[in-house]
């Protein structure tokens, strides 16, 4: 589709839905979102999407795509290896360290008459 300004699109999507609808539809504009109708709000690109559904522009693109590839020749390539990926190892986020919570009872041990609190 060739590039549309903004009331050409909403132009054309108005006819393309009287014609599909049998009735006159109204699309209204209220900062960047359209409205067909009162219904849901739509963005610009969903507008461009639905003319695009409705004129039929889709199909002779996804026509185009399908043309018959051209058949490849099976070259002779050395059998590489591809490395393995070893699984994540999962760690807790202290690596090795102690958490506070530990380093607080060690501090408190240390000391030697301490009683620790509890919950430790």
């Amino acid at each position: 589709m060739s590039k549309l300004t903004k009331e050409e699109v909403i132009a054309a999507l108005e006819a393309a839905l009287e014609q599909q609808q049998g009735r006159k539809v109204v699309i209204e504009q209220k900062g960047s979102w359209y409205k067909i109708d009162d219904g849901k709000s739509l963005r610009f690109g969903e507008l461009e999407s639905m003319l695009a559904e409705l004129s039929g522009a889709a199909k002779p693109v996804a026509a185009k795509k399908a043309a018959p590839a051209k058949p490849t020749t099976a070259k002779p390539t050395a059998a590489k290896a591809t490395p393995t990926k070893k699984p994540a190892v999962k760690t807790d986020g202290n690596a090795g360290g102690l958490t506070p919570k530990e380093l607080w009872r060690q501090k408190l041990q240390a000391q030697g008459k301490n009683q620790l609190p509890r919950g430790f």
